[in-house]
């Protein structure tokens, strides 16, 4: 089980990295503007948005729509390749991998959860990381030309769905039947933690989008670009196999301590855009803002509710999704100098909603 569910983490996040880190650049060199960019990558968060409220209501993810996911998950990777020049069609394309890729990945991660101990947990999730790694590499190495991108997203895509099928038999289905028929899920009792985890994604909207190009702009090669992408990843794998121990303790106060971190990391790129080796120490702040974060998030959520997949498809959903795709409109609109001092402030905003959550919490208990 832990090889099957590691190679699955592997190939998602190696498509997650062709994604993110170079397809952004590669829209750029296919003349779409700064703004396009931003919009592009605001229509997959945003059906990752809406899926956890159609979940809620209207469908059950089991192993029928978790295979579907999967396979329209292949399949806009390949409209991807034949849509690319026309931003309208490339657009639609975008929603459908949005909406897929927005149904895989809880699935998969209440497998774990239910599955792994927190301690295992991280290291098979790691695998994740080294995928993201190994594309981020290779193709920093080795592309050339726009559709050479694209054919690594198909390609991961492809593997995806193989693993992703594999992945089925682990799945608890009689469990989360009977876990999942408490029909109490609400937002509005934990609110200001779900605007905390939003406007934490909300924040790395410029990082995620724009960090390639941001680099770019301040005199550092692609590949080098590529090369601190991997050394945060680097740092993020570190974290996830040691944290085992980490998790055992308040998970708010993880939280908390990471969400004030990640201030410190935006507020580093702000002032000392043009210092590569401050960049660089920037990047080992990944292993806090987003490895540990996102493990004590998932794990604090999964203890707040019984019905876990729809849990882990709000997480997704309002942080990577609503977050995400907010985030990825607002650093098309702000791109620039203050690019990353507005992302600072932000991340501050998410951590007074956290202190409040807090509050909130002990007054209840």
């Amino acid at each position: 089980m832990k090889l099957t569910l590691s190679l699955f983490y592997f190939f998602y996040f190696a498509l997650i990295g062709v994604y993110i880190i170079f397809m952004p650049k590669v829209l750029l060199d296919f003349n779409y503007t700064k703004l396009e960019v931003g919009i592009i990558y605001s229509s997959a968060p945003f059906m990752r948005f809406l899926l956890p409220f159609i979940f809620k209501h209207f469908i059950k993810l089991d192993k029928k729509v978790y295979i579907i996911s999967l396979i329209f998950t292949a399949i806009s990777t390949l409209l991807f390749l034949n849509t690319v020049e026309n931003f309208i069609l490339y657009f639609l394309a975008s929603l459908l991998f949005g909406a897929s890729m927005g149904i895989s990945l809880p699935f998969i991660e209440t497998i774990a959860l239910h599955k792994l101990s927190k301690k295992e947990y991280g290291k098979v999730r790691l695998w994740g990381s080294i995928g993201f790694i190994a594309v981020a590499l290779w193709l920093g190495k080795i592309l050339t030309s726009q559709y050479e991108a694209l054919y690594y997203l198909l390609s991961t895509a492809f593997l995806t769905l193989i693993f992703g099928l594999i992945v089925i038999r682990y799945d608890s289905e009689k469990e989360e039947i009977y876990k999942e028929s408490d029909s109490s899920f609400s937002l509005t009792k934990y609110w200001a933690f779900w605007i905390s985890i939003f406007l934490m994604q909300l924040s790395f909207g410029g990082f995620y989008n724009f960090f390639t190009i941001y680099e770019i702009d301040h005199g550092v090669s692609l590949e080098v670009a590529s090369w601190m992408w991997t050394f945060g990843v680097i740092c993020e794998i570190f974290m996830l196999y040691f944290q085992g121990s980490l998790l055992q303790r308040n998970l708010l106060n993880i939280i908390g301590f990471a969400t004030i971190v990640t201030v410190f990391r935006w507020l580093l790129l702000y002032f000392y855009a043009d210092n590569m080796t401050i960049t660089f120490l920037s990047q080992s702040l990944h292993a806090i803002s987003f490895a540990l974060y996102h493990t004590a998030s998932i794990t604090y959520i999964f203890s707040l509710y019984s019905q876990k997949k729809l849990a882990q498809q709000f997480i997704l959903g309002i942080g990577f999704g609503l977050g995400g795709s907010m985030g990825a409109l607002l650093s098309g609109q702000i791109y620039g100098e203050y690019l990353f001092l507005i992302e600072a402030v932000i991340t501050f905003s998410s951590f007074i909603m956290l202190y409040i959550h807090s509050k909130r919490v002990n007054i209840v208990t």
